[in-house]
């Protein structure tokens, strides 16, 4: 149970036809239960909007903390039809983002750079765990499908003898037609600590 998620979020997915957001959002709908099926890193997830509730459908998934689950809601409620672009950017090349993303509101990427600073294996072993796929960018890069039209990419330079280490984070161009700014960035914390704590 998302015990902190608002229950208007789930009043408004209510509302909706399930025929456009299954069409935006490319989930599914069980007509029977009256809930929404999505693919979100790997998983399936169930959002009853009745109950006000996001639930794994594997026994053994951690339970939707409230970043993860606005990431989930949020997907199905804005979620265009729009096809990723492949062009990646930065969060500060988002609209807004130049003045969203600073001081409490930085990508906390510099957690990542703490704890693999002159580990890179153990970064790639954490990347590969979460399903990443390798791109040819920094010296080690991954990217995630997190939702089906939101994919992400971590990069990430190891420290050496001239530099510190460095964790970058990019979005696909399109993901502002799926996500609002402050929801990316809980989305971003939620991948953090996923690598962190894989």
């Amino acid at each position: 149970m998302c015990h902190k998620l608002d229950v208007r979020f789930f009043q408004e997915l209510g509302k909706m036809n399930p025929e456009d957001v299954c069409r935006r959002a490319l989930c599914s709908f069980d007509v029977v239960r009256e809930c929404y099926r999505l693919t979100a890193w790997g998983e399936e997830y169930e959002i009853d909007p009745r109950c006000a509730d996001i639930c794994p459908m594997r026994e053994g998934v951690p339970p939707v903390n409230t970043e993860w689950g606005l990431v989930i809601l949020f997907y199905l409620l804005r979620a265009s039809d729009t096809l990723p672009s492949g062009e990646w950017i930065s969060e500060k090349d988002l609209p807004g983002g130049v003045t969203f993303f600073t001081g409490p509101h930085a990508v906390p990427t510099h957690l990542i750079r703490d704890r693999f600073g002159e580990d890179s294996n153990g970064f790639k072993k954490a990347c590969e765990k979460l399903g990443g796929g390798v791109l040819d960018l920094a010296d080690l890069s991954y990217s995630f499908q997190i939702l089906p039209r939101v994919p992400v990419a971590l990069l990430f330079w190891q420290a050496d003898e001239e530099f510190d280490a460095e964790a970058r984070m990019l979005f696909d161009r399109t993901i502002e037609g799926h996500l609002p700014i402050d929801v990316i960035f809980g989305l971003t914390i939620e991948l953090c600590m996923r690598i962190i704590h894989s």
